[in-house]
């Protein structure tokens, strides 16, 4: 560990870096695909993170928005995220950052923990970045979608680590 420095995650006001990944529907979708069709919600997760669990099926209820974009990159194969995908719902866009590849989009994107989110614009800007579960952040998410995140009766802490 001497002398290396840890990456670390991208904040707000970088730039995006470009990535081209294979959905699990098949195709191939790079960022500036994405951001042609309006800004996009970058959320990062694995199958087996309990924190994913609570925060995807949040975004899944953003994904109805037409002035936000939510797109899944899932750090786990095409199986074990399709599976995740019918658990929990998740019907909007997802692609794969492969272990095989060396997980490309993750490392230019710094991460160190899952579920990591980024609010890119169309411009290619990142506006937000937040990791973990931060349910602020969520609002504020829902806010730019024009969309409720939560319900009054849900009982939704207010941080988790991821």
């Amino acid at each position: 560990m001497w002398g290396k420095r840890k990456k670390q995650s991208l904040e707000a006001g970088s730039q995006a870096p470009s990535f081209k990944l294979k959905s699990v529907d098949g195709s191939t979708q790079s960022l500036e695909e994405i951001l042609a069709k309006g800004p996009a919600l970058l959320a990062f997760f694995k199958v087996g993170c309990p924190v994913c669990q609570l925060a995807l099926p949040y975004l899944e209820r953003l994904a109805g928005s037409s002035s936000l974009q939510i797109v899944a990159i899932s750090q786990d194969d095409e199986a074990a995220t399709q599976g995740f995908r019918q658990r929990f719902g998740i019907t909007f866009p997802t692609l794969l950052d492969s272990s095989k590849e060396g997980y490309p989009a993750s490392n230019a994107y710094g991460l160190s923990s899952v579920p990591s989110l980024f609010l890119v614009e169309k411009t290619g800007d990142i506006a937000n970045a937040s990791a973990g579960f931060a349910k602020r952040d969520f609002e504020g998410f829902g806010s730019r979608a024009g969309v409720r995140t939560f319900r009054p009766d849900e009982n939704v802490p207010e941080w988790k680590a991821g």
